[in-house]
């Protein structure tokens, strides 16, 4: 009896913990793409933090569940990550064509197997070593359900395989594509017209090309550059009339400020101009710029 009595209070003690952090955790949980569709619409009100590479704060990996589990201790994100191949064909999350920034091996991924990447430790923002490894992008998609949405930008992964891996799992309400141009847009709605995408559109002549293309705007946000610039209000205007969401991304520019009071000054200020999605390297600070003003 005192051993039933005991596992019954272990399990108690177990529930709690696992209660207790899924609280302290910002997840977005969509069971359908079309719940995933209406909150990444304009009526929804919401302003978006993208996680580029999930994040560099804290000594955190980027491009890591790590990271992003880190991140989502603060505030609800989604995650623009990058996957690369390896020698032997499996999808790996590394950004850069080489190992050297980001992981404690040197070359290039593509002359690497999985089975030689595994023994690597991932580097922090400041070069150094960390107790964490490298992710497959398999890993990652698992991980990701239930908690965040993952946006897959393009680097080495052939366009069939991406959009193979997003199908065997059945990851259309938390696996987004971003995509750099019309034809590739095309190229995974004809695979699942459901695919969400992240799409480029930063000029007249990218808006026009897209018009022309007669592809739906209902399953897409827009990427519209790294700055605050009179040119992005005709884009906001367009694009708020289709519901769309825009983005700008300030990891190139107002992410690399000196302080901190600098960029939040300018990250409050990329949402009042317009932006409702705004991805940074640094998205914890972003999320407590605007909970702070």
């Amino acid at each position: 009896m005192k051993n039933v009595i005991y596992s019954f209070l272990v399990l108690i003690g177990i529930f709690i913990h696992a209660n207790t952090y899924a609280q302290k955790s910002h997840y977005l949980n969509f069971k359908t793409v079309e719940e995933m569709y209406a909150y990444f619409s304009y009526a929804s009100g919401k302003l978006i933090i993208s996680g580029h590479r999930g994040t560099i704060e804290n000594q955190m990996p980027e491009n890591s569940i790590a990271s992003m589990k880190e991140v989502l201790k603060h505030t609800e994100a989604i995650f623009e990550v990058d996957p690369r191949l390896t020698k032997d064909g499996i999808a790996v999350m590394v950004h850069d064509e080489t190992l050297d920034r980001t992981t404690t091996g040197r070359g290039k991924v593509k002359d690497f197997t999985w089975k030689e990447l595994k023994k690597l430790s991932l580097k922090d923002h400041q070069g150094n070593p960390t107790g964490y490894k490298i992710n497959t992008l398999e890993e990652m998609i698992k991980w990701a359900k239930g908690k965040t949405i993952l946006n897959l930008d393009k680097k080495d992964l052939p366009l069939e395989l991406t959009a193979e891996i997003i199908r065997k799992h059945n990851a259309y309400a938390w696996v987004w594509v971003t995509v750099h141009n019309v034809e590739q847009a095309k190229f995974f709605l004809d695979k699942n017209p459901k695919q969400y995408m992240s799409m480029h559109i930063r000029t007249k002549k990218d808006l026009e090309a897209f018009q022309n293309s007669g592809l739906p705007f209902d399953r897409m946000i827009v990427y519209i550059g790294p700055e605050i610039k009179d040119s992005n209000q005709e884009m906001y205007r367009f694009f708020k009339d289709k519901g769309v969401l825009c983005m700008i991304s300030t990891a190139p520019t107002y992410d690399k400020l000196p302080s901190a009071e600098a960029r939040a000054k300018q990250y409050r200020a990329v949402f009042a101009d317009g932006a409702r999605v705004l991805e940074s390297d640094l998205p914890i600070e972003v999320s407590k710029s605007i909970k702070t003003p």
